[in-house]
């Protein structure tokens, strides 16, 4: 695919969970925030875009201070509300980060009752549903797939399928979470339902690997390839990562990183840099080098989403 969209100004609309976020420090106090793969990647992509393009988020919360307190952050940082449901007595999920010496991450979840898991099926889902016919791109991932549940989950899927036909753009992130799942027979299935309707596929290879078994790259992308999927990249951490778009491959050096502090949302960010480049008409290869920039400076800080300050031109 050329390019995803034909004007200057898209309309995206990202769907998923944010939950409240809580960062374990050095002297084992808490730091809050506010994280979720979909909503961080949507957050990145509003500051990259700016005005140039509009960003809205689609999930639901509870009506107490911290899904105030979320649409309040949101709102600053350009992100639509207008597909943001308020569940009255619910409330959103919370998680906690806990890094190690190298950076790498452990997750502890609080989020079976999260007001997210009734987005698709409240009366108002409705409206919500039919208005993502009208948008140029809609961004999913594993991870909106599983907290929507079974009901929900159908009812998306089914407006993917028309959104398709309207010539709206599907990019998925593959963000597999086992935990997340009854079985992996139940994620495959899923997300093989989904994959009918994907543009672009932005896969974290170790995802790949655990959900599916490839053994390597190459039985990946082939396995994407055989799907018909136009344009897929394969993210691969601190590695290259590999692309496929009109019939090309690529493969695309990572920025090297002296000191990692934090890996929390590299792949969310990569994701963002990725798609925003791609949006203002950039090539495949152009915009992988965007997403590994803006993942290395990410990946230089605590937590899912860097101070505005720290964000890198798009230049």
């Amino acid at each position: 695919m050329s390019e995803l969209v034909s004007h200057s100004h898209p309309r995206i609309a990202l769907i998923g969970e944010c939950m409240i976020e809580l960062q374990q420090q050095a002297n084992g106090s808490l730091q809050q925030s506010f994280g979720g793969d979909t909503l961080n990647t949507a957050v990145y992509i509003a500051r990259m875009l700016g005005c140039t393009a509009q960003v809205d988020y689609v999930t639901a919360l509870g009506d107490d201070s911290f899904s105030d307190a979320m649409c309040r952050h949101w709102e600053q940082e350009g992100i639509g509300l207008s597909k943001v449901q308020r569940l009255p007595g619910r409330l959103p999920g919370l998680y906690c980060i806990q890094t190690d010496a190298n950076g790498e991450r452990r997750f502890l979840y609080w989020r079976n009752e999260a007001a997210v898991r009734d987005c698709f099926v409240t009366p108002e889902s409705d409206v919500i549903l039919n208005e993502l016919l009208g948008y140029d791109v809609i961004y999913l991932s594993g991870i909106t797939l599983a907290v929507l549940g079974k009901c929900g989950r159908e009812r998306l899927l089914s407006r993917l399928k028309q959104a398709r036909a309207n010539g709206v753009r599907v990019v998925f992130d593959n963000n597999y979470r086992p935990r997340l799942w009854q079985s992996i027979e139940q994620a495959r299935a899923a997300y093989r339902d989904c994959m009918a309707y994907v543009d672009l596929a932005l896969l974290t290879e170790d995802d790949e690997q655990t959900l599916y078994g490839y053994t390597d790259s190459e039985a990946l992308m082939t396995a994407y390839r055989e799907l018909g999927i136009s344009e897929v990249v394969v993210k691969r951490g601190a590695r290259s990562c590999l692309v496929e778009s009109g019939g090309d491959r690529f493969e695309v050096p990572s920025h090297p990183v002296p000191h990692v502090v934090d890996t929390t949302a590299a792949g969310d960010s990569f994701s963002a840099g990725y798609l925003s480049m791609r949006l203002r008409g950039a090539s495949p290869v152009e915009a992988a080098h965007a997403g590994h920039r803006l993942a290395s400076i990410v990946i230089q800080h605590p937590g899912a989403l860097i101070p505005a300050s720290a964000m890198p031109s798009l230049r």
